[in-house]
């Protein structure tokens, strides 16, 4: 049978739509059916933190809407510094984070990309009877010390001397330390390295550590369950933590001689003692630094992203996860005991996540990701894609 040609040029027209449209819904469910959430791994400093902030990503990538593609979850395996630096070798992992920074040769041979997220304090805690939060007052060379098993006893003549106000019980100290590979011990080796020779010459700074003594405990978690069932004994954890715990924390003292607290603003004369300009890769030690007020055992965590090996949507989407975090997420981390990183750092790291890919030709979805901005503006997708920033 024969058509007019108008009729027939209806028909093909319609064809071409209704293919179209087959083509579009496939897409869309290819792309929801490819979509996987972000994953990381790493730090328990951060996981508090970490957990936040992707609950916050999740909701406003979901913008309102019942659909919530899985390339708006994130997944954070709380699993320590050392072993989320290894689990980056896995094709799963998108991103790691750890306190303790690596350099930039080790960053270059693996692909990876490193810059700091959230800065925060160790605190030296201890459970002993009538002592309190900021009572106890320990030096740099008794701390190392005492976890060296050379000072044993809470009433030693050496923490007598710097708590002359203070009545020190007759009981032995009993050291608690993590077991696994720690980012938190890895500061606070670095630390005792930086104020005892001794301690550097024989253990020196490292996540995981030969310890001459003490009780292990696995995970943060089990290091301050450990602490409060145990009289007289002293460990380190990240301030915030030990705080929410209700652990007492000792005051510790500085380069310039002055006994200082576990909080925000410690760490941040800490921070801005650091020229980050003339950093590589943000590697950078806030241990021990210069200043009355700055707390000698802070610490930044950094997310070590893989790039080399990845999609460039994956390590998009982990550069969008924390562009959110620093554009609305410092509230939430200075609520939860961390300090949030400094304005001008911020602006140092956006400028990194704006080259990175520099050169490569992009996807459509991850395009508009690169478009510095102050604040993240949300344009809301329901086809499972990436979510981009106006």
């Amino acid at each position: 049978m024969m058509f007019p040609a108008s009729f027939a040029s209806l028909r093909r027209k319609s064809a071409k739509i209704s293919g179209a449209i087959t083509l579009a819904v496939g897409l869309m469910i290819g792309a929801a059916a490819q979509a996987e959430p972000i994953r990381g791994a790493g730090s328990t400093l951060a996981a508090p933190i970490i957990g936040k902030w992707a609950t916050a990503y999740e909701s406003a990538r979901a913008d309102g809407g019942d659909y919530v593609s899985p390339d708006w979850k994130v997944d954070y395996e709380i699993v320590g510094s050392l072993a989320g630096v290894l689990r980056l070798d896995q094709p799963d992992i998108d991103f790691a984070a750890t306190d303790a920074p690596i350099n930039a040769a080790e960053l270059g041979k693996a692909g990876r990309q490193q810059f700091p997220i959230v800065m925060g304090a160790i605190a030296v805690v201890v459970n002993l009877d009538g002592i309190g939060p900021g009572s106890l007052r320990l030096t740099g060379p008794v701390l190392a010390d005492i976890y060296l098993g050379k000072i044993q006893s809470w009433s030693d003549p050496a923490i007598k001397a710097v708590n002359p106000d203070l009545t020190l019980p007759d009981l032995r100290i009993s050291v608690v330390h993590r077991k696994d590979g720690s980012g938190s011990t890895f500061v606070f080796t670095e630390y005792l390295s930086a104020v005892s020779g001794e301690w550097k010459a024989k253990y020196g700074a490292n996540t995981l550590i030969s310890w001459p003594l003490g009780t292990d405990a696995e995970g943060t978690q089990n290091l301050i369950q450990t602490v409060h069932d145990t009289k007289g004994a002293i460990a380190y954890a990240e301030s915030g933590q030990a705080q929410r715990a209700n652990l007492a924390y000792a005051l510790i003292e500085n380069k310039s001689g002055k006994f200082v607290k576990p909080e925000p603003e410690g760490v941040q004369a800490a921070a801005t003692s650091i020229d980050w300009a003339q950093t590589t890769d943000f590697f950078a030690s806030l241990t021990d630094r210069n200043g009355d007020a700055a707390y000698p055992i802070s610490t930044a965590v950094f997310a070590v992203v893989q790039v080399s090996g990845r999609s460039e949507h994956r390590y998009r989407r982990v550069h969008d996860l924390f562009r959110l975090a620093f554009a609305h997420g410092a509230d939430d981390a200075a609520a939860l005991g961390y300090v949030p990183l400094p304005k001008a750092l911020v602006a140092r790291i956006e400028q990194l996540l704006g080259k990175a890919g520099a050169g490569r030709k992009l996807s459509g979805r991850a395009r508009p990701l690169l478009r510095a901005a102050p604040e993240l503006k949300f344009i809301s997708r329901r086809d499972g894609g990436l979510l981009g920033t106006a």
